[in-house]
Parts: structure tokens; C-alpha cells; sequence
């Protein structure tokens, strides 16, 4: 994670019993929960960037080239779903995460 440094921050009384209240119901500290909430936001803007970015590179005409080309051939069996509902495993649920 890194060194950790010190920040003063000021919040508003009611943002700061807010976010107190949040804290304790999820068995942390405020300390903590302003680390998560801030890296949360810092991926946040990271990710739209990220796609920002990624939206200039497209090319609208060659995904629309693609998307329209001619067919192949049918899915074979091999290729499809089997019948059988699938179930997951916690490990896949986000809250797991």
C-alpha cells in the first residue's frame, strides 16, 4: 500500500457523522472507510478516462463493417450451452470481492 502520510481534513459535521455511521455499520473505522471511499473515486475517474480515451481510438465504420459482415457458419454442438444450470461459486459474487 505504500507509506501512509497524514491529511488534515475538514468535513462538515454531517458529512462526517454520516460517514461515521456507514463506518461503524460495516465494522471499520472512519479512517478506513475515507481510504476505501477515496481509492473507490480515484478508480472511478480513472475508468472514464480510461474509456474516454479508448472511445477516440474506435473507428465506428470498421465495428460497423464487422458487425454487419455475412454469417458463418451455425454454432455447432460443441458450441453451445449445456442444459445444466450453472452455480457460482462465492468467490464470483461481487460482494466477495
Amino acid at each position: 500500500m505504500g507509506t501512509p502520510s497524514n491529511y488534515a481534513l475538514r468535513l462538515p459535521r454531517s458529512l462526517k457523522t454520516g460517514a461515521e455511521q456507514v463506518a461503524r455499520e460495516d465494522g471499520t473505522t472512519l479512517n478506513q472507510f475515507i481510504v476505501s471511499a477515496v481509492a473507490e473515486k480515484l478508480a472511478a475517474l480513472k475508468t472514464a478516462d480510461y474509456f474516454t480515451e479508448r472511445a477516440q481510438r474506435g473507428d465506428v465504420q470498421a465495428a460497423m463493417a464487422l458487425l454487419n459482415r455475412a454469417g458463418g457458419q451455425p454454432p455447432t454442438e460443441d458450441d453451445r450451452l449445456a442444459s445444466k444450470t450453472v452455480t457460482t461459486t462465492s468467490s464470483m459474487r461481487p460482494e466477495a470481492c
